[in-house]
């Protein structure tokens, strides 16, 4: 067969499949021209989730008659000043926006320039275009601005209606992608919906840009983010990132709520996605993901932003330089966090509290207080007056400060969680504040104060180790037993050693003296299974921190010891000087905190 040159309309088609996918790109791509020309307000509607109508307005610059017919040919564009494609500084440049929606719709641009008389309007049809035309442009107040329609979305290809979702999820996509770009740009007003319903109103956020930003983050991501985010600043080689990061306690079952902006250009990038596991790898487990939004600035020269055609992907010169600096400003946001909880583990409890018959007031959240907390304050237990050993496992003897609060009165009180007034359940401390009450999971907390010690201790040269009366042999399949042999030098820094005993056992002759008393069955299987779930293919030192979380939480005291009043206060004191202490290695909270003005609400009192 001859080769042969495809005609123009059947090449624009073929390049509106690869920028076009559905009515939500076509949104995201009108919307970054209109937040390129200025404007303050942007407005959209749609129909029928964007199949029959596609509507954008904005009071930009807008455009004369001669710009206009520039603007749908492809590969012109006023986003690139010289001839250096890497030299970009605005939300484009592919190129193919316009022409490609034209070749595949039935497309309208009206517009007025910034200050003109008149306005002019351009229809494009298959790709056959028409005019420009003198033309009213609605809103004649307006100094300029431009209006597209696009109209029949894909009705030049038939074929790909067929891969089009139903009206809600199309709409769905549309909204996300306008999301974004509002979370990159709060001095604009966004609003979106139908004619008759507006899915999204956001004005403008006037101050300064941190508060402006956070305002709008809220708003779409929600109150709680906006309460638990911890703000991120850092700098390194040129490169800037700033943005906000919830506390680890405000968690989901997805990534998807974890948005990363290079220059204002929201991406998506399995750079962030490694960099926040990295980060956030002391406090969640696998399955558990932080809420996340970070703004990387970056010299363009360092950026390709167009090695994809809509373009939602970019490519860094030096990819290890920004992980690094993701990573370790997120560390340091979340090192000064202390032992602050998420306010939506209050609001829960608050919302379990609720009399029976009421409606609870909050939704609940990922991270949420520990089950059980309702029926467990339903009944009260006084503190346990004979000693249960006179020190936790993995604390020492209480300082002074820890003694002021064992004492009965209002001194520990001063402390931000307290002085130990109860324990619930064998579980549950009960402590009273100056302005409320802290309820404790004592497990959750001790995991984390032993974990932070083994991770002192490894970083001072290692575990120190207490050797067993008697060498206890663990019985496991062939490949478990063989994974903890291979990896027993490692595990002899942690303080664990052992060594293989036949076939399918090891035996174990120290442990971590960190730990105190262990169920070393227990504990050696649960890091078999640990080392089968990572693989072999990493150095134990990489995943310190899954090994080190295992065994903290076989150190930890269990649910069901009772503690008396000096050991629960001791409890509190460590936690209060003790990093990220307001969550478990799993990401679940250590305590709830309830303020007298709302337990005061729940018996109508206020």
């Amino acid at each position: 067969m001859a080769i042969r040159l495809l005609p123009t309309s059947l090449v624009n088609r073929i390049a509106a499949g690869e920028v076009i996918e559905r009515p939500g790109a076509v949104v995201k791509e009108l919307v970054e021209n209109a937040i390129d020309a200025g404007a303050s307000r942007i407005e959209i509607t749609l129909a029928d989730g964007g199949r029959t109508l596609i509507a954008v307005t904005d009071n930009g610059a807008g455009m004369d008659a001669s710009d206009l017919e520039l603007a749908v040919e492809r590969h012109a564009t006023s986003k690139l000043p010289g001839d250096d494609l890497v030299d970009i500084r605005s939300l484009g440049f592919r190129g193919e926006a316009l022409p490609s929606i034209g070749a595949v719709s039935r497309l309208s641009l009206t517009s007025r320039a910034r200050g003109a008389e008149a306005a002019w309007r351009l229809d494009i049809e298959a790709g056959d275009k028409h005019g420009p035309v003198p033309a009213a442009l609605s809103g004649g107040a307006l100094a300029g601005g431009t209006r597209i329609e696009v109209r029949d979305l894909f009705y030049a290809t038939p074929a790909r209606l067929k891969f089009l979702k139903a009206e809600r999820t199309e709409r769905g996509h549309a909204i996300d992608a306008v999301n974004r770009l509002a979370m990159a740009h709060p001095g604009i007003a966004f609003r979106l919906g139908d004619g008759e319903r507006t899915y999204l109103d956001y004005p403008a956020s006037g101050g300064d840009l941190p508060g402006a930003r956070l305002e709008r983050l809220g708003a779409i991501m929600g109150r709680d983010f906006a309460a638990n985010a911890l703000a991120i600043e850092a700098e390194r080689e040129g490169l800037v990132l700033t943005g906000y990061a919830g506390v680890p306690t405000l968690n989901r079952g997805t990534a998807r709520a974890q948005y990363l902006f290079v220059n204002a250009r929201p991406v998506r990038d399995r750079l962030l996605n490694g960099a926040v596991r990295g980060a956030y790898a002391d406090f969640l487990a696998r399955d558990r993901h932080p809420l996340i939004a970070l703004f990387l600035e970056v010299p363009p020269e360092s950026v390709d932003i167009n090695v994809h055609p809509a373009k939602a992907e970019v490519r860094f010169r030096e990819p290890g330089l920004v992980r690094g600096l993701i990573v370790g400003a997120l560390k340091h946001a979340l090192a000064g966090a202390g032992h602050r909880a998420s306010t939506t583990v209050a609001d829960y409890a608050l919302g379990a509290l609720k009399p029976a018959g009421g409606t609870a007031p909050y939704r609940h959240h990922a991270g949420a207080a520990p089950r059980g907390l309702a029926e467990a304050a339903a009944r009260y237990q006084a503190p346990a007056q004979e000693p249960y050993g006179a020190v936790l496992p993995g604390l020492g003897a209480p300082t002074a400060a820890m003694a002021a609060a064992d004492e009965p009165g209002e001194a520990g009180e001063d402390f931000p969680l307290g002085a130990a007034r109860a324990q619930l359940h064998e579980t549950y401390i009960i402590a009273q504040t100056k302005d409320g009450i802290v309820i404790v999971d004592q497990h959750a907390a001790h995991e984390r104060l032993v974990y932070e010690r083994m991770k002192k201790a490894l970083a001072n040269g290692g575990v120190a180790r207490q050797g067993l009366l008697m060498p206890e042999v663990v019985e496991l399949d062939e490949a478990g037993a063989s994974r903890l042999a291979a990896r027993a030098e490692d595990l002899a820094e942690l303080g664990l050693t052992l060594e293989a005993f036949g076939p399918g056992a090891v035996v174990v002759r120290e442990t971590p003296a960190l730990l105190g008393e262990v169920d070393v069955q227990g504990l050696v299987r649960d890091l078999a299974d640990e080392l089968a779930e990572l693989g072999d293919a990493f150095s134990l030192k990489e995943k310190l921190e899954d090994v080190c979380s295992t065994m903290a939480c076989h150190g930890s005291i269990r649910a069901g010891r009772r503690l008396n009043a000096p050991e629960m206060n001791a409890l509190l004191r460590e936690m209060e000087v003790t990093p990220h202490s307001g969550q478990c290695n799993h990401g679940r909270p250590t305590y709830v905190e309830l303020k007298l003005a709302d337990i005061e609400k729940l018996f109508g009192r206020r």
